[in-house]
């Protein structure tokens, strides 16, 4: 039969659907993206946008699939089952455990030989629930979903009520799906999880992402790893010791930030303020030279005032990071959060996040300017709509060049010459 896919969210959620198509072939199912017989949405829940996103791909994936069985899987479907319910176009639902059951729940109910089943809905366990990595065709680039779950419970954040404790992959099963990654041509692996920071917490000898950063590096010479977001608590003089001295280790580190101010750092409940995340930037940077420090942050919290905020808009300017993701806060129903007095109009959260985007940008630009002139090896992935060739280099930041002998998944040395929107270009060395 014909299964289709549709991912909605972060990361892990691509994982976890790349995994599912993995299972899916494997068990002789063909990938289709319309007119399949059954199609598994991966949903988001992280904001109340990202819900309104899951409901407008419920009803585009029936209007395109009217007779397919579909099933819904992921955050939306954990936390909102009654919503799903309610749409009238949702046949299955998984949430974020036993997540492989839905491939022979859509099976049976293709063939009939069941009623449709809106009842697999239940909490995640304690155990993580082994998937395996999938190599998307045509990719350089895979990703490696080491932990799941999370227990810090910011007050926006509805995802630990929604994936649950924290759950890591063993570390000797995690090296041995990085081999078989390698094995399949995959050039660089990022290792993801819901919140990678405390992986290993669950497992015996309780190994941390330093010790797990470390052993597949030195398990899995021949590939790059890059690490996904991180709490800046992550960051202490072993890790950087440790993994500075690992030559596959991408000089690449998203830390969390939210906010550049402490005082709305402690109504968000981080764990951490900024004279802490301003040091582990330090840290990171003594020990990786020129590594890029890029981060996520909200705007438009609940009682943020334009002094605070300007405190955040400076405070940036003070990292210097190397590329920030600015997000007007989205109350999430269900979180603390979205209950708190002084929440902020749409129009300032907007205007706020301008403000902060032109902050980053020049930050990122200042960044960039430093490699002009210098040598970078890129892995080239895909061809621009104007011809020329777009990868990535080793500190994350895409790089464009033009020559006839680049091909797709090949490492080239590219002179850089100048900074573009995005990234930097220059002149392939072939």
């Amino acid at each position: 039969m014909k299964f289709g896919f549709y991912t909605l969210g972060c990361k892990v959620n691509l994982f976890e659907t790349q995994a599912l198509m993995r299972l899916a072939q494997a068990r002789g199912h063909e990938i289709c993206s319309r007119d399949a017989d059954a199609f598994i949405i991966n949903t988001c829940s992280v904001t109340a946008v990202s819900d309104h996103k899951n409901l407008r791909a419920f009803h585009k994936i029936r209007r395109e699939n009217p007779r397919a069985v579909i099933a819904a899987c992921g955050c939306f479907a954990q936390t909102e089952p009654d919503k799903l319910r309610a749409t009238g176009e949702i046949d299955l639902i998984c949430g974020t455990s036993a997540r492989a059951d839905v491939l022979a729940l859509c099976e049976a109910a293709v063939a009939g030989r069941r009623e449709t089943d809106l009842s697999r809905f239940r909490m995640p366990g304690r155990a993580f629930e082994p998937l395996p990595a999938g190599v998307p065709q045509g990719r350089t680039r895979a990703l490696l979903k080491l932990e799941d779950g999370c227990d810090n419970y910011c007050a926006y954040c509805i995802i630990p009520y929604a994936r649950g404790h924290v759950r890591s992959l063993p570390l000797a099963e995690a090296v041995h799906e990085a081999e078989r990654l390698r094995d399949a041509g995959v050039h660089e692996i990022v290792l993801t999880g819901i919140e990678i920071s405390s992986y290993g917490r669950d497992l015996d000898g309780q190994p941390t992402l330093t010790d797990a950063a470390e052993t597949l590096c030195r398990a899995v010479p021949a590939v790059y790893f890059r690490l996904g977001s991180l709490e800046p608590r992550t960051v202490n003089a072993d890790f950087c010791a440790r993994l500075s001295a690992l030559p596959n280790l991408r000089p690449h580190f998203h830390l969390s930030l939210q906010s550049g101010c402490d005082a709305v750092l402690a109504r968000m409940k981080r764990r951490y303020d900024t004279a802490f995340f301003l040091e582990r930037c330090r840290m990171l940077r003594a020990a990786f030279p020129d590594c890029s420090i890029t981060t996520d942050l909200i705007v438009g919290f609940p009682g943020e005032t334009e002094d605070e905020f300007a405190q955040t808009l400076a405070f940036l300017e003070t990292c210097a990071l190397s590329d920030v993701h600015v997000f007007p806060y989205s109350a999430r129903p269900g979180t603390p959060a979205a209950d708190m007095d002084g929440q902020i109009p749409q129009t300032e959260k907007e205007a706020r996040a301008v403000r902060a985007k032109a902050v980053a940008a020049r930050t990122a630009r200042a960044y960039r300017l430093r490699f002009v002139g210098r040598t970078l090896n890129v892995l080239f992935e895909h061809r621009t709509p104007d011809g020329a060739w777009s990868g990535h280099s080793p500190y994350c930041f895409p790089v464009r060049a033009s020559h006839p002998a680049i091909a797709k998944n090949r490492f080239v040395p590219v002179r850089i010459t100048q900074v573009t929107e995005d990234g930097l270009s220059g002149t392939a060395l072939l």
